[in-house]
């Protein structure tokens, strides 16, 4: 089986190859479309509304069997936020590095202002995989729990990853390897859930 992933970042592309190729499916991303194709505009106003729109939008462009995913992190202390707005947060920064940096600093900048630290948080990850003619074919949910650090920790991963710290393993997101994340992330866990769906 080959699903389209409706990603260009090489980091999510890579965590759903590990784990689908070993159910023998075979994961490819936008980058290996043959036309540009126009997003589709996530106005949803929740993760798994976002996915459904991805999903759909891509599979519909590109007559391929379409994943997608919504994800973020969810703060208690801030009321949800980031949330559907992770990825752009802090609204500014040219690269994935600067907008990731930045969105980082704003993180931390509300939680001082609420004088909060170590609130707890969680990783969401909403997955949608729809058929070339739109159609929903499978959805599922998971969720990486942990607390947010002060202090960002780790080269590994990205986003927020240096910031959710994992108090049974005493390592932020970020320090974990490729094999570790894999095992418990919130994109794993997802996809673990919609594997008996689509196979």
């Amino acid at each position: 089986m080959n699903i389209l992933l409706a990603t260009s970042n090489s980091h999510k592309l890579g965590e759903v190859q590990a784990i689908l190729g070993l159910q023998g499916i075979v994961v490819v991303g936008l980058n290996e479309t043959e036309r540009l194709i126009d997003e589709p505009i996530e106005d949803a106003d929740t993760f798994a509304g976002n996915a459904r729109l991805k999903a759909a939008g891509y599979a519909k462009a590109t007559g391929k069997r379409c994943m997608a995913d919504d994800s973020g992190l969810v703060v208690d202390a801030l009321g949800g936020e980031p949330g559907i707005f992770s990825a752009r947060y802090a609204g500014i920064g040219e690269s994935r590095e600067e907008r990731d940096a930045a969105n980082n600093e704003l993180l931390l900048t509300n939680l001082s202002k609420r004088g909060e630290s170590e609130s707890p948080a969680r990783f969401v990850c909403a997955l949608c995989v729809a058929d070339p003619d739109g159609t929903i074919v499978a959805e599922s949910e998971g969720a990486f729990e942990g607390v947010i650090t002060t202090t960002p920790r780790g080269v590994h991963g990205f986003g927020y990853d240096p910031l959710l710290f994992l108090p049974d393993v005493g390592m932020t997101s970020a320090e974990l390897s490729e094999e570790e994340k894999n095992a418990r992330s919130h994109r794993s866990v997802a996809l673990r859930k919609i594997i008996p769906l689509i196979t």
